[in-house]
């Protein structure tokens, strides 16, 4: 009985570790197999907003819009077998979001995708594997556990270009923890651009990173943007990301080819005290596609939201110490190759609000308004480009 227990709880931790896009293991579990080794869990986890901005609707799009939306949306899955193998496996049905980070639209679209499915091997803390589509190592904020992060989301201009998947991709990575968890490495090999009409060579995609973190070491897979007062942490992270010939400068004439380099760094801390738990976290990131949105006819991909850029972003927070409320405030500043028509973009976004904590991240209210400040305003060719403020209420569940 001693040994099945011991297995049973080398299991459990196998499984938690999995779970890097939810904040609570709040959903039935089944254990089974002959030696009582296996686990399978469910989980649901969602996020409904009512989100307000003060432009994009009427006939001329300057009147205000409004509307109910479901950010995230999400049945996952989780299992392991025996300590040192486990998958994971989460789905999502999103429909009906018309208000984005910086447009607004009006359509009755619906989506479902498996957004993760891995499997998860375990040599020991020092090496380990994730083979599946998953996130890729490049970002902490991309990382960050979608449940867990300090505001209503996390950046919203920190996707990296050209990807599968503005966050995910389908490959294989080794990461694991060294000199008793105060230093992670992290190794990816991915997809990358997965469009071969488009790209000049069919080449997979590289990422690299390492993090330093002090005093309660951060040594799961993903990051939280808080940890809500339960421990003292000091992490600083890098990673640079690399992929050959991704995009033409001249596509007409299938010429000009590009790589793509990136490299980021970022540091997270938080400290809770008598007087409360004060949190803060910031990063920088720099996306280069060879300056491809300069050539004679370039990969329209190159530009845009998630084309070249660079920017980065600040984040401060006090939880107070005997009431669930967490007060912040977020500040971003990005430049553009080419945003809506315009080259060299500025975008500013700056904005605060609250987080309750009704139970943990199981069950969470959070109250946002924020500024977007675009450096170069007017009517470009078909975009009108103009300030705008966002308030959203979004109410988070977890089970």
């Amino acid at each position: 009985m001693k040994l099945l227990t011991s297995r049973w709880m080398t299991a459990a931790a196998l499984v938690a570790p999995l779970l890097m896009t939810t904040s609570a293991l709040a959903g039935p579990t089944w254990k089974f197999g002959d030696d009582g080794d296996r686990l399978l869990k469910l989980n649901y986890a969602g996020q409904t907003q009512l989100v307000f901005r003060d432009t994009g609707a009427g006939p001329d799009g300057t009147d205000s819009a409004a509307e109910f939306n479901l950010r995230r949306n999400r049945l996952q899955l989780i299992g392991a077998a025996g300590d040192w193998l486990g998958f994971y496996l989460q789905t999502e049905f999103l429909e009906d979001r018309n208000i984005t980070p910086l447009t607004v639209g009006d359509g009755d679209t619906s989506s479902f995708e498996v957004l993760d499915v891995v499997v998860r091997i375990k040599a020991d803390d020092a090496f380990q594997l994730r083979l599946g589509k998953f996130k890729y190592n490049f970002t902490r904020e991309n990382l960050e556990d979608c449940f867990g992060a300090l505001n209503s989301d996390r950046s919203l201009f920190v996707r990296a270009p050209l990807g599968d998947d503005g966050t995910r991709d389908k490959g294989l990575a080794i990461w694991g923890n060294l000199a008793d968890d105060l230093l992670q490495y992290r190794l990816d090999v991915m997809n990358g651009r997965n469009d071969s009409a488009s790209t000049p060579s069919s080449a997979f995609r590289y990422s690299a990173r390492v993090h330093v973190s002090l005093f309660e070491h951060e040594a799961d897979y993903g990051y939280k943007g808080s940890y809500l007062g339960q421990k003292t942490v000091l992490t600083l992270g890098g990673a640079v990301q690399y992929e050959a010939s991704v995009a033409y400068a001249d596509v007409a004439r299938q010429a000009d080819a590009k790589d793509y380099l990136a490299w980021t760094v970022d540091l997270f801390g938080e400290f809770p005290t008598s007087a409360g738990t004060f949190t803060f976290s910031a990063a920088y990131a720099d996306y280069k596609i060879g300056d491809a949105y300069e050539g004679a006819d370039p990969d329209p991909e190159v530009i845009g939201l998630n084309g070249q850029k660079n920017g980065g972003y600040a984040k401060l927070a006090y939880m107070l110490p005997t009431l669930p409320l967490q007060l912040f405030a977020r500040g971003e500043l990005w430049r553009f190759a080419r945003l809506d028509g315009v080259n060299d973009q500025g975008v500013t976004y700056v904005g605060g609000g609250a987080n309750y904590y009704f139970d943990g991240q199981s069950l969470r209210l959070t109250v946002e308004a924020f500024l977007t400040d675009f450096e170069h305003e007017g009517t470009f060719g078909t975009h009108d480009v103009h300030d705008f403020t966002t308030v959203l209420t979004q109410l988070q569940f977890v089970y």
